[in-house]
């Protein structure tokens, strides 16, 4: 009996792996962290002037920079915040120029005083019009006789005409506008391009310098 209790008791005694592996790990955890805070206690106050002014610094970093987000945003919203509208305004323009179209292709009006007048008045009208939006940053795009910008201009049609370049705004469908420095519409227009006979001309002369 005796013996047995004194091997029980050997066996008690000794650590396993185990607990000995864990055991370091917990004294090596509590050295670190005792270092870490010996570290932080040993800050000189320098260190900690240093510390606080590069917060401060980071701080009002951040704050010029939502400054200067929330600046533009309200700068956007005033120049442009009356986009949509601006675009549904321009139906009036429109509706005057599709008014005067019918107008004028009446033969019932063809040549009458009657005509002249109401073609005036809404000359007269459609100019306003034009004012008040110029006034407001909204201007019309100039491109009758200019090349073809896809950022500006779209084009409905070609149109057979030697005398211009390929490419050139010969007919404007409907006008485009800008709004300040941004797109509003662009202009539906008509370009030119060669006669069929010239394209033939011109594909013979290529044939002949590949030659």
């Amino acid at each position: 009996m005796e013996k047995e209790q004194n091997i029980n008791t050997e066996i008690n005694n000794e650590d396993s792996p185990k607990d000995t592996v864990a055991i370091e790990k917990d004294q090596t955890n509590v050295s670190i962290d005792q270092n870490n805070e010996n570290q932080k206690e040993e800050l000189s106050p320098e260190d900690k002037i240093k510390e606080l002014e590069d917060k401060l610094a980071r701080t009002f970093a951040e704050m010029e920079n939502q400054r200067r987000r929330f600046e533009k945003e309200k700068n956007d919203a005033f120049d442009y915040g009356a986009f949509v509208f601006a675009k549904e305004a321009l139906n009036l323009i429109d509706n005057l120029e599709r008014s005067k179209l019918i107008l004028e292709s009446d033969e019932d009006l063809k040549n009458t005083e009657a005509l002249k007048k109401t073609l005036d008045h809404f000359d007269i009208i459609n100019k306003d019009l034009i004012s008040i939006f110029t006034k407001n940053n909204i201007t019309p795009i100039d491109c009758l006789n200019k090349k073809l910008d896809p950022n500006l201009h779209q084009a409905m049609m070609e149109i057979e005409d030697d005398s211009k370049e390929p490419g050139t705004i010969i007919n404007e469908v409907q006008k485009g506008f800008m709004i300040r420095d941004r797109l509003l519409r662009p202009s539906l227009v008509g370009v030119s391009k060669k006669t069929d006979q010239n394209n033939q001309i011109d594909e013979e002369n290529k044939e002949n310098q590949d030659k």
